[in-house]
């Protein structure tokens, strides 16, 4: 079965559905190679880190083949799409719950990357409609000024068998 459908953007999602539920933030490790479009300067060893919570993301869309949203990077929107086959690990920072992917690592090398593009109302590329789980406005529901009593520092993925 060639044309069999991959479970890892279901468990994606599930794992975002979760962290959101739980009052998580839900962060993706993604390799970075010539399809994804992230900022070139948060790139280290050919990854970055995304939070993709409700607060810091517009436009989300969790789709079988990208994940795409908008967000600010020192301040400046940034239209952000990531193959879901680049994407290592979707996990909670405060506990660093989730799930941990193989990533193939046969694809275009970094260096023929694209920039990024800045936000003009447009979403980084159009494909076709496929199903996805959007990102709901949490801002009359979820106060972002709390204290944050999550652990500081860099996250760390927890690893359960």
């Amino acid at each position: 079965m060639s044309d069999e459908i991959s479970t890892k953007p279901y468990l994606i999602r599930a794992i975002y559905e979760w962290c959101t539920d739980a009052g998580y933030t839900p962060y993706l490790a993604v390799r970075v190679d010539g399809q994804t479009v992230v900022p070139r300067e948060y790139v280290k060893n050919g990854e970055i880190v995304l939070n993709i919570s409700p607060l810091a993301t517009s436009r989300l869309t969790l789709g079988n083949e990208f994940v795409d949203f908008q967000a600010r990077f020192g301040g400046v929107a940034r239209a952000i799409s990531v193959p879901v086959k680049n994407i290592s690990a979707v996990y909670a920072r405060e506990n660093g719950h989730g799930m941990v992917f193989e990533v193939a690592k046969d694809d275009e090398p970094l260096r023929d990357a694209p920039a990024v593009p800045l936000i003009q109302d447009e979403t980084p590329r159009e494909r076709p409609a496929k199903p996805a789980l959007a990102s709901v406005d949490l801002k009359n529901t979820v106060d972002p000024s709390g204290p944050d009593d999550g652990p500081k520092g860099r996250p760390r993925l927890t690893i359960v068998k």
